[in-house]
């Protein structure tokens, strides 16, 4: 009885077997994707074809996720993000793989938020553009223009391209149009830049006396393409911020033709008021002057105004 039994499930299973071979070649020769390639390559024979069932098999079913995407997330193709492609390499079928688009979309983004970074700033800032803003309302139309002006010239010639100096009351969206400069550099032309949130990054740079690494945190403002010192004039002053730290930054920068960018609630003449006083030194309006031409003479000033968003 048993061998009897053991006959007709081997039948069974090769009944089976041959139906799903049937259904999977159906499922093979009624393919576009494979019918176009095999008009491209009438050279390749039978036998190469049924060689490489398989990956016949894998291109069809990996080209039907694609064509009913569930998102990159939740891709369900052997490699995730990739699509398949069959090639004729010297006669051989050969089955490869691309990335698709959401892929490369994914990894643009990623390389764009690898070129925008930040000290102390708000990462929603990061996420700014020009068309999350409102164009319309009143004292940001000039703003706006400055900031498309900054843009353009940097984009057609970096080393003539002169910063930009935002002022304006508390919260009215100078560091939020930062961040749309930002985007928008790394979306053209994969431009790195830093936005710094100064009176932080100042009181990191005394307490990095300690483990010396003053110079190497200087460094990274000193050389990024495209540098933003977010609300200047709220620090601390002392001669040294001033002098060793701010001034080697903006004497780096100046030579080697690298625009800086600020916001603040201070004018040009504000801002030297508040460099020249410290409570260590007294006045000192000589050492403040001077500064202030490597902020006056590179930027161009533009008020800011509007109702406050915090």
């Amino acid at each position: 009885m048993e061998p009897i039994k053991s006959l007709i499930q081997d039948v069974a299973d090769q009944q089976a077997i041959q139906a799903e071979r049937d259904r999977i070649m159906i499922k093979i020769k009624e393919n576009p994707r494979v019918l176009s390639f095999a008009e491209q390559n009438p050279q390749m024979g039978r036998n190469e074809w049924e060689r490489h069932l398989s990956r016949l098999y894998q291109f069809t079913e990996e080209w039907e996720h694609c064509d009913h995407c569930p998102g990159l997330d939740h891709c369900p193709n052997m490699m995730a993000g990739y699509r398949p492609l069959l090639l004729n390499d010297k006669g051989s079928l050969t089955l490869t793989f691309t990335p698709c688009p959401l892929l490369l979309e994914s990894e643009v983004r990623k390389r764009q938020s690898d070129l925008i970074r930040s000290y102390y700033v708000p990462k929603d800032i990061l996420q700014a553009t020009f068309k999350s803003i409102d164009k319309l309302e009143r004292g940001r139309q000039l703003a706006l223009k400055a900031a498309g002006d900054f843009v353009r010239s940097y984009l057609s010639k970096p080393e003539a391209a002169k910063g930009l100096y935002l002022c304006g009351q508390f919260g009215v969206g100078k560091t939020y149009l930062m961040g749309a400069i930002m985007n928008s550099l790394a979306e053209s032309r994969h431009i790195a830049s830093l936005i710094v949130y100064t009176p932080d990054f100042f009181r990191e740079i005394k307490g990095a006396i300690q483990d010396n690494t003053v110079d190497k945190k200087l460094d990274v403002l000193k050389k990024v393409p495209v540098l933003i010192l977010d609300d200047i004039g709220a620090e601390t002053m002392t001669p040294w911020i001033r002098d060793e730290v701010l001034g080697s930054i903006l004497q780096y920068r100046m030579m080697e033709h690298l625009p800086t960018l600020y916001t603040s609630n201070f004018n040009y003449d504000e801002l030297e008021d508040h460099f020249s006083y410290s409570q260590k030194s007294g006045v000192e309006n000589v050492k403040a002057k001077r500064l202030m031409e490597r902020i006056r003479h590179f930027t161009t000033l533009v008020k800011m105004e509007g109702a406050n968003r915090r």
